[in-house]
């Protein structure tokens, strides 16, 4: 029991990729929802009242409805269980969802550079927005935020990268509407080059972020280690199971947002095959329960005592 009043194995059950799923799934339809409105409300206030930024904070959202689908689609096929061809499972769908969330948002955020970059060029072509556009954006910016903090929270429950990473994608959009804002307050107290270089920071913003998402993704696809205190807890768990005399060669490796672990451990080298046997199996499952680990690999060394090695 913790001091939650909970037992350990129902807390690791938060782990498991069904429930990982179900929560990706609905914060992803919250998240579709939110999308729709404030997409089809920037993009339509922006060209009514003449702001590049709102309609490039609506092209955000909407590039959003395009991520929350992928998301939707990852966590879908993430839950499928192991086959002959994926005898791990299929969790690093969730890892290469957040590689296409990451390659989305840089894309977009060039796109949205160049954009105002243009505009900027001939700024006697920039229009004085309308007031409408400020509330929007003000709207915009409350919403976002709201939503960043209530997928955060589901994702840092149920341990998902996948959905920490959404969770951050809608943290940007709130901050993309923040400088749309200003931009848009600008414009109106008579300095219309603030519209344009608004687009121009956001889309900086949302290019940063894509590059981030995507170089993280590409490290764990290519078997990136568990951080270091994760793999010193996994450490300290194989040492405390009774009859190992010591770790060794303690290997991670990242599955989605679970690890596969490889380690060595030493048994006493007078008991029998059998016993050790057991020792292993008894470390495996005392991992597998406390950690979001997905299989551990154990080799056994004979161990003895140094004083009796002469």
């Amino acid at each position: 029991m913790n001091h939650k009043g909970f037992s350990d194995d129902h807390e690791n059950d938060l782990y498991n990729s069904v429930e990982r799923a179900a929560a990706a799934s609905r914060c992803t339809w919250v998240s579709v929802f939110i999308n729709i409105v404030l997409s089809v409300t920037q993009i339509a206030v922006g060209i009514l009242s003449k702001s590049q930024g709102l309609i490039a904070d609506g092209v955000h959202s909407l590039s959003d409805l395009i991520a929350d689908f992928v998301v939707l689609f990852a966590s879908h096929k993430s839950k499928e269980d192991a086959d002959e061809g994926h005898p791990y499972g299929h969790l690093r769908f969730e890892t290469a969802a957040s590689m296409v969330l990451g390659i989305l948002l840089l894309a977009v955020g060039i796109g949205m550079v160049g954009s105002a970059i243009l505009k900027l060029e001939t700024p006697e072509s920039i229009a004085t927005v309308h007031a409408s556009a400020l509330w929007v954006a003000a709207g915009a910016l409350v919403t976002k935020e709201l939503l960043f903090r209530f997928m955060l929270a589901v994702a840092k429950k149920v341990k998902s990268s996948l959905l920490i990473a959404n969770a951050w994608h809608a943290r940007s959009d709130a901050a993309s509407s923040l400088v749309v804002g200003i931009g848009i307050a600008g414009n109106l107290a008579g300095y219309p080059i603030l519209d344009p270089i608004a687009a121009l920071v956001v889309g900086c913003m949302i290019a940063r972020m894509g590059w981030t998402f995507t170089w993280d993704s590409l490290h764990d696809l290519m078997d990136r280690a568990a951080d270091e205190e994760e793999v010193a807890t996994i450490r300290e768990t194989l040492a405390q199971t009774p009859g190992i005399k010591g770790v060794h060669d303690l290997r991670t490796r990242k599955m989605g947002d679970m690890i596969v672990v490889d380690a060595h451990i030493e048994v006493d080298a007078s008991i029998t095959v059998e016993q050790g046997h057991a020792i292993a199996v008894a470390a495996r499952q005392n991992v597998m329960q406390r950690h979001r680990v997905l299989n551990l690999m154990t080799h056994v060394d004979p161990w003895s005592r140094p004083d009796l090695d002469h």
